[in-house]
């Protein structure tokens, strides 16, 4: 068995403790009202980035019925983002009415953001930043990336947008 010096070990612990939490990010809904993420302490979060125009824009069905099968313990947060080939032009409305509209969507839509460079969402910097998550650095490639919170906060894993909400890679995970 390995020691670790006491002086490493409280300097990991208060990095750690440092840290700033996910539930401590703000962020609005598709109505433009705070979102509280602390309100969904005990259960996973799925972030996914979204956008009407895409080709992967199908996976909202997939995310509609990963949130109803698994509401006793995940939250879905679709996120529209118009960064990746402007496959979301629309304004709030419009989406919402779309996801409503075409998928059935009643799983929890936000504001629309940025997810990657110059004024990237802070919630997105927490994602994709190892320094702040405390797991692993990342970037996001393109619509529908899906990172998995675990029911304290913590990152659990990224999946590109090829990773279907159903596959075993998410659900063996929730």
């Amino acid at each position: 068995m390995k020691l670790i010096p006491k002086a490493k070990l409280f300097s990991s612990v208060a990095k750690k403790k440092s840290q700033t939490s996910i539930y401590d990010i703000s962020i609005n809904d598709i109505g433009n009202d705070p979102i509280s993420l602390s309100d969904f302490k005990n259960k996973k979060i799925l972030f996914v980035n979204v956008a009407s125009k895409c080709g992967f824009t199908k996976q909202y069905e997939e995310l509609q019925k990963l949130s109803e099968t698994y509401n006793d313990r995940l939250v879905v947060i679709g996120l529209p983002c118009n960064q990746f080939g402007s496959q979301e032009p629309g304004n709030e409305d419009e989406i919402q009415e779309f996801c409503s509209i075409n998928f059935g969507v009643t799983f929890l839509l936000t504001e629309k953001i940025k997810v990657k460079g110059y004024k990237q969402h802070p919630l997105y910097t927490w994602l994709t930043s190892k320094k702040l998550n405390g797991v692993k650095d990342s970037k996001v490639k393109w619509n529908f990336q899906k990172y998995l919170i675990d029911e304290h906060g913590n990152l659990i894993d990224y999946f590109y947008s090829s990773t279907k909400p159903l596959s075993s890679k998410i659900t063996s995970k929730l």
